[in-house]
Formats: structure tokens, C-alpha cells, sequence
């Protein structure tokens, strides 16, 4: 054999090897992701199967469980609800590779104090750009910009979560987490777990307190606990009661975003303002905060806005 024929050979050797190699290797990522992805959803099944009887009977007359932790320099809570969609709708909504960051923006735009999302994929990854403001119309430039991170984590054919992360925030909050995973749960229902959390720094806390002994001071949460004074069962309040209400209305946008695709494409926005609007006015004493009317305006202003880069 010639010299060249020999180191053609070789060539074409190392090159098959490095090709089983990396088979082998993908192999192995995929056995490892599927692996996960069946860790996660017999959890949350388990989950499911624990809150079989919260989920039957309580305060929301829905299948809705929410719990809440205040930590020393972070909060915390949690959604486990169950919705009327088929697993393959939540997860094409929430979870799709392409489509999925684009209807994140329109779900999040639903809650109050978000004016503006806008999601653009690049070298390090999907960014949702958002902007956190007053629960009243203003310009962005009044507004708190948030660069979340969008990473579909896990996903497979009976599970999926997708996590929306940022290091920081307005006023020294940090470490932002909006993280979504589901399971089927039947053929037409789908078992939700969300999870709003953040941390926050010195200035966090102190215009947390700030807020929370002025405008905030009669705002409530969801859970109870009983009044040692009286031995009344009371909601609670502070930043336990903060946490847990912008949970509900991030919850609230899951259900409205996925209810109104069942509508034709120019009405799904009014749809879902109205489903919106309308699931949040079910607990007027913790959510209730504008009018119908100056929501929907507002709204409909803050969408235009986000159909382009700002």
C-alpha cells in the first residue's frame, strides 16, 4: 500500500471513530435527559396524588393548591392547579422551542406591573427583555427593564419545565425564577406546577418595608393564620402576602393565554384580557387593584407597544 493510500486510510479511520464517539456520546446525553425528565414527572405525580384532596376542596374553587416561604433574604411560592387542556397543548404553548419564548411575552404582559416583553435569541441563548412597572399606564422609560434568561430545561413526551431566570432586579432584587413543569393528568387535563421566586438585597427590603406600610398595608395574601390577640383566622399579610399574590396572577395568565386558543386568532388578545380580568375579580380582598375598563385599555396600549423591539 502507498503512502498515500496509508494516510487516506487513517484518515478515514479516525474520522469513523470520532464518529461513534459523539453517537455514543449524544447517546448517552439523551439516555441522561430522558432519565431526568422521568425523575421529575414521577415527583410530580407524586405530588399530584398527595393534594388530591386540596385539589377537591378549598378556598379558590378551583383545582388550585398555593403555599408560600419567606426566607431571610429571599420568597418563594408555589401553584400546583390542574387546567382543562390536553399535556400537548400546555407543553407547545409554554415549552416550544421557537414559539414558546414569543407566547411567554403575551402571557406575562396579562400581569399588572409587567409593561413590556419582548423575546430575541442570540449566541448565549433566549432573552425575554422585560420591563416591571406601576399597576397604572407609563412610558418604559419609567419602568424597570429585567433581562430573563428562557432555557426549555427538561422535556419529553409526558413532561416538560421551562425556566425563566435573571441575576438581577429593580432595587437590588436578584436571582428572579419563574419556572413551569407539567405532566398529563388524563387525556384533556394537564397538572401545573409553577414556581415564583427572588431574592433581595438591602434596598429590596427596605422598599418592600416601605411599600408594605403605606400603600401596601392593607394588602393580603392567601394563606391564614390564626391572630394570637383574638384567635381569629386572618390572611396573612407583609411580603409572605406579596409573593403570593403576584404568584395567583402569574398563574391567572397560564390559565387565560391557554383558554383563549381556542378562539379565532383577532379575538385570542380581548380573550384573554376578559379571562384575565375576570379570574382575578373572583378574589377582589387579595388581587382587585383597577377597573375593567382602564385595564383593558391599558393592556391593549402596553401589547401594541411590545410588538416591537424597544
Amino acid at each position: 500500500m502507498s503512502t498515500l493510500a496509508r494516510f487516506t486510510s487513517g484518515v478515514r479511520c479516525t474520522r469513523l471513530w470520532w464518529m461513534a464517539a459523539m453517537t455514543a456520546a449524544l447517546c448517552l446525553l439523551g439516555q441522561g435527559a430522558f432519565a431526568q425528565a422521568d425523575v421529575r414527572a414521577t415527583s410530580l405525580r407524586e405530588k399530584y396524588q398527595s393534594l388530591t384532596q386540596q385539589l377537591a376542596q378549598n378556598q379558590f374553587q378551583r383545582p388550585l393548591y398555593l403555599e408560600s416561604q419567606e426566607l431571610p433574604s429571599a420568597l418563594k411560592g408555589d401553584i400546583y392547579g390542574v387546567v382543562n387542556f390536553p399535556f400537548a397543548t400546555v407543553s407547545d404553548t409554554l415549552n416550544h422551542p421557537t414559539q414558546g419564548p414569543a407566547n411567554w411575552c403575551d402571557v406575562l404582559i396579562l400581569h399588572l406591573n409587567i409593561k413590556y416583553c419582548h423575546a430575541s435569541t442570540g449566541a448565549s441563548g433566549t432573552v425575554l427583555a422585560v420591563n416591571i412597572g406601576k399597576k397604572t399606564e407609563e412610558s418604559l422609560t419609567s419602568s424597570y427593564r429585567v433581562q430573563f434568561a428562557w432555557n426549555q430545561a427538561v422535556s419529553s413526551p409526558d413532561y416538560f419545565r421551562v425556566e425563566l431566570s435573571a441575576a438581577t432586579g429593580p432595587l437590588s432584587t436578584k436571582d428572579y425564577r419563574i419556572v413551569v413543569e407539567a405532566i398529563p393528568v388524563g387525556d384533556d387535563r394537564t397538572f401545573i406546577h409553577l414556581t415564583y421566586a427572588y431574592g433581595y438585597g438591602t434596598a429590596g427590603r427596605l422598599a418592600m418595608k416601605a411599600y408594605l406600610a403605606t400603600i401596601g398595608s392593607d394588602k393580603v395574601g392567601f394563606s391564614t393564620t390564626r391572630d394570637p390577640s383574638t384567635n381569629e383566622t386572618r390572611y396573612i399579610g407583609g411580603v409572605r402576602g406579596l409573593v403570593e399574590r403576584n404568584t395567583m396572577r402569574y398563574y391567572l395568565a397560564i390559565e387565560a393565554y391557554l383558554d383563549a386558543l381556542s378562539s379565532p386568532p383577532n379575538g385570542r388578545l380581548d380573550k384573554r384580557l376578559t379571562k384575565w380580568f375576570d379570574a382575578t375579580e373572583q378574589y377582589p380582598r387579595q388581587l382587585h387593584e383597577v377597573s375593567r375598563a382602564d385595564y383593558m385599555q391599558m393592556k391593549h396600549n402596553e401589547y401594541q407597544r411590545q410588538q416591537i423591539a424597544q
